[in-house]
């Protein structure tokens, strides 16, 4: 790094050291520091010249800049050269001394660079601080203090100046006034005196040897005087203390005489600051180090002041010592030192002031001593050689000191002893066994005495102290050895040193170490010259007993068995080999485990075992008998130890089951059965231990000592009639009894099974039960206690355990089984269904489980009924609360394992699927139980008998796994209960469930299926709380159970599952309609036979529930089944019962969700509905002339459907797509549907229904036709239609027979005017119906088609002349309405299109004439329709076409003047004016004029006709008047009120009929004129009449009078009364 780049980027972070940020200067400096590391010089040099050229830079960021040259100093001083610390000197030099106030930081950090510096150009600093440190002034305080930091950092350096420094400094003393300065001086005077002691000290290595002590003296002496005498009296605490931090090394410089003259005065003035300052520390070292100097001068004024130090030193080692205070610790430690000063030369006077206060009544006081003692007997020993005796023997006291910070002080004071010898002594074994007894203290209790406040609670406690001074006096003390060994075993056998075992065992196990490398001889135990020590037999029991809980006790387990192998040439001297090898592995089992872990059956057998190999390594039977002997003397010692005591009665079985002597054997026996405390369950079952251990060698001696105790006068004494009911003595023989029922079961377990067999029946089961009940006057009684029935039941279970264990088990045929599988149901079941509180049913499962197993086998009743019984009895079991959870689970797990092992034995009986079917169905109604406790318990259940059934599965032949659907279907819509356990226990379920298909389909059992495998990555996702998640976790379980699920096993399991939608946990019903709808998704499509029973089943559940959830999931099922199987789902739902329930049309309207699928149903329905025969005629009408028709169901049904189908909002695109179809195919079903009635079945249900509750929805076949129709519409977009249908009655008139045909000409307006672009292809489809076999549905198709014709939209989309041609095609139909409705719809151009009347003419006419010439029309319906529709059309022909046929018209029509029907009469009458106007320039008047001259006659006849539609067509005669002008040329006017000019030749006659309706308009408002007799006889009116659409309906309309409105208008004159106007035209 060149210098150059040093400078610039030292400059940078120089610059940067003023931001205000602290952060940001603290990381600078380190900057600074690290660019020193690398380039100090030109570092330093950087700073100095930024520090040279920035005066006004304040002083803080001066401060940080000085502070990382310091650094770089102190790093790097041994490189830097003289110029550069020079040059640095001057600079700190200058920095320091800048300000004349005291700045602590700038200042401080000045003069840290020049401490730096000094320490190796000290030289250099001296010249600079010395130029500022002159005779006859002040020098500036922080030159002071430098100069005394430079004497503590550079002793030898500094110690050459200070005669010179000090002659300058004295005269100064004098002159400072100020505290500061003061207070500097000090300090100055401190560090100089400890540099000279330091320097004395070290005079070997000194530069100048010949430095001596006295050449400071009466400096030091000067400074004294004004010290002592002066400063210390200040008010200012900081100086006192800063004088007393200078006294103390400056007392080792004064002359010793000085010293003696002034101890008198300094050590009480030291002495009363103790209560000037609460931080006592610095007195307390200034004092030592003035007691240090007068002990090293001698001095014989220190002893009359003894008692006043040693009161204060005592009272301040008694202050209690805060840990988080050091000040505290520190002073405590100081006056320690000032004890051991005090020792070291008035041991005497210390020990009578100490020693007495160890009885003291303050705690304190006592502690506080007793830290003296420890710290005196340890710092001078020497002088304490001579008082040990003494010391040893006022301990007395606080040994029976019960505070715990006392007993904390004497384990520390004992500790110290032990080192230096004081236990060797007469009484040592008194503290040796005070150590051994805080060992022993048990850990809790010593917790709850301490309390929260008390110091160091956990690290410092008695008891850890105790057994970490122990352990080190035995390892580290060699003088110890002999002391402790073998004094330390006689605390192993006594119980109240228990808990001190372990660090006893341990400590033992050293020292015994320790004498086997001494010899043999040292080694061996001599019990007999010791009556104290304890015998082989006791170490043995004792250790073996206690590791039965090897955790205990800080680990006693293994300490007891390292103990037992170190002492094994004692115990035995065969063991020594055997137990190097046995023992060790003991010890690695126990490394394995943890307290938790440990099987601590698995750990007592192998204890047991050891013990085993033991006694057969020693085979001697006296030493055999001595152990046994000896573990009986010590069972009294473990009494409220009941696990430590059960297992030394196991061990005392094993010993005599080793045991020759049967004397022996039989003698203790009979004393544990006399002696033993059979009112505690755990010595019970320790002695049955014991006498089924036993029994393995000594079965007879067992069986016949218990007979003879069965036989004592113990039970004599109590089985009198009349004791029985005695309380006392009834509860005393029910536990003895429960012993030996006990003692029998475990016989029964452990003896040799060849022997035991035999005597099952015989001899066992027999006593077992004599004792369990009692006869009472012949009359069986069986106890209450359920401690005794506890003891029956375990000793039946261990019975039955050895039958089934036995070789001979398979043929040996258990007569008593029944009786005692019966005997085990009423213990179940009379135990409380909702506790647990005793382990009786759990033993009597268990025996149940091995008794199953034997033959004969059980009735299925039998079984039924024990798997009920016990399922009841565990599952039913409420959780306990959190309070006693941990004290009754461990009881539950026992209890629910032994109710596996019960339900495996019997599923091992029928290894089949229907005898696994069998036990999930005792399992289903706890599966589903609304307990969530229960659930996870059955599942837990399922699992294991699932795991067992695939475990011990033996598939011979490839055969079907037929129930798995069902098992499936019960446990997977568990996956989303709501309890986490819970699904996890489902999810195993269903895993189990399908590796078991597997394995019927042919794989092996070790065989792993990836898909089956994800299953268990998926349990993870079930335990999440998010609904989504789960819910997701779900149907990937369903995608699994889907892809592996055998064909002929779906329909099952979807019918399960079907089942599970009414589970009351809405999440598992949830889970199950996911899951369903996965399946559906996945293999649906081979389900098409089952299609029928699916869709009833789902129909139902939506029946049962209300959940909207539900709901939708069941739509979905139906669209996914119908997206496979369109066709089957609509003839399912069609076969539903009429009329649709609510859930029947949810179903309809979920078809309607995939513009696709509701496509296919559309059309499907359409063609249901279309195909099928619409009525059926019924015997009614074949009987007789009254019509009746009953509507078909399948078309109804399909009706119906289509209305729900459509009324559902997703329905629209598909509705659009058929809109044709479906409008037309509507449209004829209301036609074919007009009246029409229900079924007689329907119409029942429907009248029963309507009075239960109105339906929203009528059957009613034609207004159903109308409603699918509406829906049809509105959904099709054409919301317009059917508002004005509404508007104007029309969907009323389309259900009537009435009316219909002016409905569908209603609707097709509408739809003609809202719904223009639909019609070609509406048109196109009804064309395509015009061939129906029903006349109705020609009729209203043509009507429609006819009334289209009315509109000029169809002249705008280019359908007239398809129109034409279609309705043309219709003239020849056999059905007068169709070739009625024909002609109307010919005549209505005339009001669409009368453009196109011109072009179509001929075709019109001969029309037109055709319907006048229809001889097929009885009542001439068609001809009336031709007439009215001529009329509409004559005015827009033309002349050319029309001439021609006038006459013929004129002539087909004069038979109608004399119709008996009123509307033929009126309508050729009108006709016949029209055709009066219509010959008016043609050629034909004169022709035409013998037809009315022929028919004038009727004419006026029918002016009295007695209906007035025909009456008001009056005939006015006019003659035609001449041309009569004015005078000014012009036609002359009208006389008022006379008669015009009549006609020349012919009158015109004018019919008017002024009380017919109006027609409707059909052009614009002001266009809309009366059609007046001139006008139908001599012209051609304005406007276009209307069209016409009922028959017998008048044609044309009235004119109003002359001069009314619409007068001016017309093209004739408006002659009403008089002669016509002249100029007009004349008839023909």
């Amino acid at each position: 790094m060149t210098e150059s780049y040093v400078k610039k980027l030292a400059a940078i972070l120089l610059d940067a050291i003023t931001d205000k940020d602290p952060l940001v200067q603290e990381q600078v400096c380190g900057a600074l520091c690290a660019l020193g590391e690398a380039a100090p010089e030109e570092a330093l040099g950087a700073c100095e010249e930024y520090l040279r050229q920035h005066e006004k830079l304040a002083h803080p960021y001066r401060t940080m800049i000085l502070r990382a040259m310091e650094v770089v100093v102190s790093s790097h001083i041994g490189e830097l050269d003289k110029a550069k610390a020079r040059a640095v000197t001057l600079l700190a030099s200058s920095e320091m001394t800048r300000a004349k106030d005291l700045v602590c930081d700038w200042q401080r950090a000045a003069s840290d660079v020049l401490v730096a510096v000094g320490k190796r150009f000290v030289g250099t600093v001296m010249e600079e601080l010395l130029s500022k440190f002159q005779p006859g002034a002040l020098p500036h305080c922080s030159v002071v203090q430098t100069l005394a930091n430079l004497a503590a950092s550079n002793v030898f350096g500094m110690v050459p100046f200070l005669t010179s420094i000090l002659s300058t400094m004295l005269p100064m003393l004098g002159m400072a006034k100020h505290d500061a300065t003061r207070v500097a001086f000090c300090c100055a005077l401190q560090h100089f005196s400890e540099s000279i002691l330091e320097y004395l000290a070290d005079l070997d290595q000194a530069p100048d040897p010949t430095v001596r002590k006295d050449t400071f003296a009466t400096d030091m002496l000067s400074a004294y005087d004004i010290l002592f005498t002066h400063w210390l009296q200040s008010r200012e605490a900081k100086l006192r203390l800063a004088v007393l931090e200078a006294l103390g090394p400056m007392s080792h410089l004064l002359p010793g005489e000085k010293l003696e003259e002034q101890l008198p005065k300094l050590l009480p003035g030291v002495l009363a600051l103790y209560k000037k300052h609460a931080e006592t520390v610095h007195v307390s070292k200034s004092l030592g180090q003035i007691l240090e100097a007068a002990v090293s001068v001698g001095s014989r004024t220190l002893e009359p002041q003894l008692d006043s130090l040693l009161a204060a030193l005592h009272a301040q080692i008694c202050v209690p010592v805060e840990s988080s205070s050091p000040l505290v610790v520190s002073n405590q430690k100081e006056v320690l030192r000032c004890f051991t000063v005090l020792a070291r030369c008035a041991p005497d006077r210390l020990l009578a002031f100490l020693l007495p206060k160890l009885d003291a009544s303050n705690e304190r006081t006592r502690v506080g001593t007793l830290q003296v003692v420890r710290h005196v007997i340890n710092s001078a020993a020497s002088q304490m050689e001579v008082k040990k005796p003494f010391i040893l023997s006022s301990m007395r006291l606080p040994l029976l000191d019960t505070n715990t910070k006392v007993k904390r002080a004497v384990v520390q004071v004992i500790s110290a002893m032990a080192h230096h010898g004081y236990l060797e002594q007469p009484g040592g074994e008194a503290m040796v066994e005070y150590i051994v007894q805080q060992c022993a203290l048990p850990p809790e209790t010593e917790l709850q005495k301490l309390g929260p406040d008390s110091e160091d609670l956990t690290a410092d406690s008695v008891r850890a102290i105790s057994i970490s001074t122990l352990y080190l006096v035995s390892t580290t003390v060699d003088r110890m050895s002999d002391v402790l060994w073998p004094y330390l075993l006689t605390f192993l056998t006594p119980v109240r040193f228990t808990g001190a075992l372990t660090p006893l065992c341990r400590s033992l196990v050293h020292l015994a170490q320790k004498r086997q490398e001494v010899g043999a001889e040292a080694f061996l135990i001599q019990s007999n010259s010791n009556v104290t020590l304890p015998s082989p037999y006791a170490i043995t029991a004792r250790l073996l007993t206690v590791s039965s809980q090897p955790y205990m006790g800080d680990g006693r387990g293994a300490a007891s068995l390292r103990l037992l192998n170190a002492l094994h040439r004692s115990i035995h001297p065969l063991l020594g080999q055997r137990w190097a090898t046995t023992i060790p592995p003991l010890l690695e089992h126990l490394d394995e485990f943890t307290e938790e872990t440990l099987s601590q059956k698995e750990w007592e057998e192998k204890l047991l075992a050891f013990l085993r190999d033991t006694l057969a390594v020693v085979s001697d039977n006296t030493w055999i008998c001595q152990l046994s002997l000896e573990m009986c003397r010590q069972l009294p010692c473990y009494n409220g130890l009941p696990q430590e005591k059960n297992f030394l009665y196991k061990c005392v079985g094993t010993a005599l089951g080793a045991a020759s002597s049967k004397d022996v054997v039989r003698k203790q026996l009979r004393e544990l059965l006399e002696t033993a405390g059979h009112q505690e369950e755990a010595e019970r079952e320790g002695l049955a231990c014991c006498f089924g251990i036993c029994a393995i060698s000594h079965l007879d001696d067992v069986l016949a000592q218990l007979g003879d105790f069965m036989r004592s006068d113990v039970f004599r004494k109590s089985t009198g009639i009349f004791n029985i009911f005695k309380e006392r003595s009834e509860n005393e023989l029910e536990k003895l009894k429960g012993t030996v029922i006990l003692c029998y079961g475990h016989v029964a377990a452990r003896a040799p099974r060849e022997l035991v067999l035999p005597k099952v029946e015989s001899d066992l089961l027999p006593n077992m039960f004599r004792y369990f009940s009692t006869k009472v006057l012949g009359i069986k009684v069986e106890t209450k206690d359920p401690a005794l029935k506890l003891c029956l039941v375990q000793s039946m279970c261990m019975a039955s355990q050895a039958i089934c264990s036995n070789a001979q088990a398979g043929p040996f045929h258990f007569s008593r089984k029944p009786e005692l599988v019966a005997q085990m149901m009423e213990f179940i079941k009379a135990e409380p269904p909702d506790s647990l509180r005793s382990p009786l049913r759990k033993k009597a499962m268990l025996a149940c489980t091995y008794l199953v197993s034997l033959e004969p086998a059980l009735e299925e009743q039998v079984r039924a009924d024990l798997v009920r019984h016990c399922l009841h009895s565990v599952l039913s079991v409420l959780p306990d609360p959190e309070g006693e959870r941990d004290h009754q689970e461990s009881l539950y797990l026992d209890t629910m394992h032994a109710l596996e092992d019960l339900l495996t034995s019997l599923l091992r009986r029928d290894m089949t699927p229907q005898g696994l079917q069998i036990m999930v169905e005792h399992l289903s109604p706890w599966i589903k139980s609304p307990r969530g406790h229960e659930r996870v318990r059955a599942l837990g259940l399922s699992v294991c008998l699932l795991r067992h059934f695939l475990d011990h599965l033996r598939v011979g032949a490839l055969v079907p796994f037929h129930n798995l659907g069902l098992l499936i279907g019960l446990f997977s819509p568990r996956c989303a209960d709501l309890w986490p356990a819970t699904r996890q226990e489902a999810v195993s379920c269903v895993y189990a469930l399908l590796y078991l298909q597997l394995v019927y389909e042919g794989f092996a059992r070790d065989y792993r299926d990836d898909v089956v495998e994800r299953l268990l990555t998926l349990k993870d996702g079930l335990m999440d709380p998010d609904p989504d998640v789960l819910f997701h976790t779900c149907h990937s379980i369903g995608q699994i159970i889907a892809k592996r699920l055998p064909p002929e096993q779906l329909i099952s399991l979807l019918l399960t599952m079907f089942e599970g939608l009414g589970d009351p946990d809405k999440n598992c019903s949830r889970a199950a309609t996911i899951m369903i709808n996965c399946l559906l998704k996945e293999r649906g499509n081979v389900l098409l036979e089952k299609v029928p029973e699916l869709v009833t089943v789902l129909r139902s559940k939506l029946r049962d529930t209300r959940e909207e959830d539900i709901l939708q999931a069941a739509q979905h099922s139906v669209y996914l089944l119908a997206s496979q199987h369109c066709a089957a789902v609509v003839a399912s739902l069609l076969g539903s019962p009429l009329p649709f329930d609510s859930h029947t049309c949810t179903l309809w309207r979920a078809l309607a969700v995939e513009p696709g699928l509701t496509t296919q149903v559309l059309g499907l329905l359409l063609d249901k509905m279309s195909r099928d025969v619409p009525f059926k005629e019924t015997r009614a009408f074949l009987l007789s002339s009254s019509p009746g028709r009953e509507a078909t169901l399948l078309p109804l049904a399909a009706t119906c459907a289509l209305y729900e189908v459509m009324s559902a909002p997703a329905s629209g695109p598909a509705v659009l797509g058929l809109y044709p179809q479906l409008f037309a195919a509507l449209l004829l079903r209301v036609s074919c549907t007009v009246g029409v009635v229900l079924p007689r079945a329907l119409q029942a249900k429907e009248r029963r229904s309507v009075a239960v509750a109105p339906a929203p929805r009528t059957l009613e076949p034609c207004s159903s036709a109308v409603e699918a129709l509406q829906a049809m519409l509105l959904r099709g977009g054409s919301e317009d239609v059917v508002q004005r249908m509404e508007l104007e009655g029309g969907w009323q008139l389309l259900r009537t027979s009435a009316g219909h045909e002016e409905g569908v000409a209603r609707l097709a307006s509408a739809m003609a005017k809202f719904a223009g672009p639909r019609l070609p292809l509406v048109m196109a489809a009804l064309v395509c119906t015009q061939g129906s076999i029903y006349e109705i549905q020609r009729v209203t198709s043509t009507g429609f088609l006819a009334e289209l014709l009315n509109s000029n939209v169809v002249n705008d989309l280019m359908l007239l002349e398809s129109l034409l041609d279609n309705l043309a095609a219709r003239q020849k139909d056999p059905c007068a309405s169709v070739r009625r409705l024909v002609l109307r719809g010919l005549a209505n151009i005339a009001s669409g299109s009368p453009d196109k009347v011109q072009a179509h003419g001929p075709q019109l006419l001969t029309a037109v004439l055709g319907g006048l010439d229809d001889r097929d029309d009885p009542h001439s319906l068609v001809a009336l329709e031709a007439m009215v529709g001529l009329a509409r059309l004559l005015d827009l022909m033309e002349p050319r076409d029309l001439h021609p046929v006038l006459p013929h018209v004129a002539i087909r029509i004069r038979p109608f003047f004399d119709s008996e029907k009123m509307e033929l009469r009126s309508a050729s009458i009108r006709l016949f004016g029209h055709l009066n106007k219509a010959c008016h320039g043609g050629g034909c008047e004169d022709v035409f004029l013998e037809q009315v001259v022929g028919g004038l006659v009727p004419l006026l006849l029918h002016l009295q006709d007695p209906q007035a539609a025909v009456s008001s067509v009056r005939p006015v005669h006019e003659r035609p008047q001449p041309q009569v002008r004015g005078a000014d040329g012009g036609p002359a006017e009208a006389p008022p009120g006379g008669a015009g000019p009549a006609l020349r030749g012919v009158p015109q006659l004018r019919l008017q009929t002024p009380d017919a309706p109006p027609p409707r308009p059909a052009g614009p408002p002001g266009e809309h004129q009366p059609v007046l007799l001139q006008e139908q006889l001599g012209g051609r009116p304005r406007c276009r009449p209307d069209a016409h659409r009922v028959p017998g309906a008048a044609r044309g309309g009235g004119a109003p009078a002359a001069g009314g409105p619409g007068a001016a208008h017309s093209s004739a004159p408006a002659a009403a009364q008089g002669p016509s106007p002249a100029g007009a035209r004349e008839g023909c």
